[in-house]
């Protein structure tokens, strides 16, 4: 988009009030989220056993801390945050165990003494996977190209994190991963084919 073009939609709007309605709503709603997964993070913290699942939590939330400052940052401004978008890198490997095994019936549970890792994995999982859908939805009515950006970089960010606690839950079986039979697999695989050739015009088409 060229200067001149740029400049007929903004006019003589601020740098800062470069946003949309939808977008300013929705930005607020994803920074609103984050608070929540932060705080979320914070009550979770005390009541995590394994020193790994720990180790998870703190470096996910100092990410999420950096990201979500970086995110208002750009938001007030309307211009590039001074601490760019970074990518957030899990420390799990990529091996999932399939199958299901025998495991007890899930439910809520009564109180905070009854918090367990796999609880407490479980609800970090949630906060991220909500939170790569509301960045998702905010980051399509984003009219701020910079806003706009910074959503959209963040959005892998957040699925990373979530793959890593899957992982983690998985490998304690938190997460268990049922699989199609051989047959059914091999049939789903096959189903799709390459979209081939060009679009037609209709038969009714003119040229002028």
């Amino acid at each position: 988009m060229d200067q001149n073009h740029q400049n007929m939609h903004t006019g003589s709007i601020p740098q800062q009030m470069n946003h949309g309605g939808h977008e300013v709503l929705d930005v607020g709603e994803v920074l609103s989220g984050a608070i929540g997964t932060m705080n979320t993070y914070t009550l979770l913290k005390d009541h995590v056993q394994d020193q790994e699942l720990r180790g998870i939590l703190d470096r996910q939330y100092q990410f999420m801390q950096q990201e979500y400052n970086t995110t208002v940052d750009c938001f007030k401004t309307g211009q590039d945050p001074q601490v760019p978008t970074q990518s957030y890198k899990m420390q799990q490997n990529n091996d999932f165990i399939y199958g299901l095994q025998p495991s007890q019936p899930k439910k809520p549970i009564q109180s905070a003494n009854e918090l367990t890792d796999e609880c407490i994995s479980g609800l970090m999982l949630g906060a991220v996977k909500s939170s790569a859908s509301m960045k998702a939805v905010a980051a399509c009515e984003t009219t701020n190209p910079v806003v706009r950006r910074v959503l959209a970089d963040s959005i892998p960010n957040c699925i990373e994190m979530a793959y890593e606690i899957s992982l983690y839950q998985n490998k304690h079986h938190y997460y268990q991963v049922p699989q199609f039979s051989q047959q059914d697999m091999q049939q789903m695989l096959n189903a799709y084919a390459p979209a081939q050739g060009t679009m037609q015009p209709p038969n009714n088409y003119m040229t002028h």
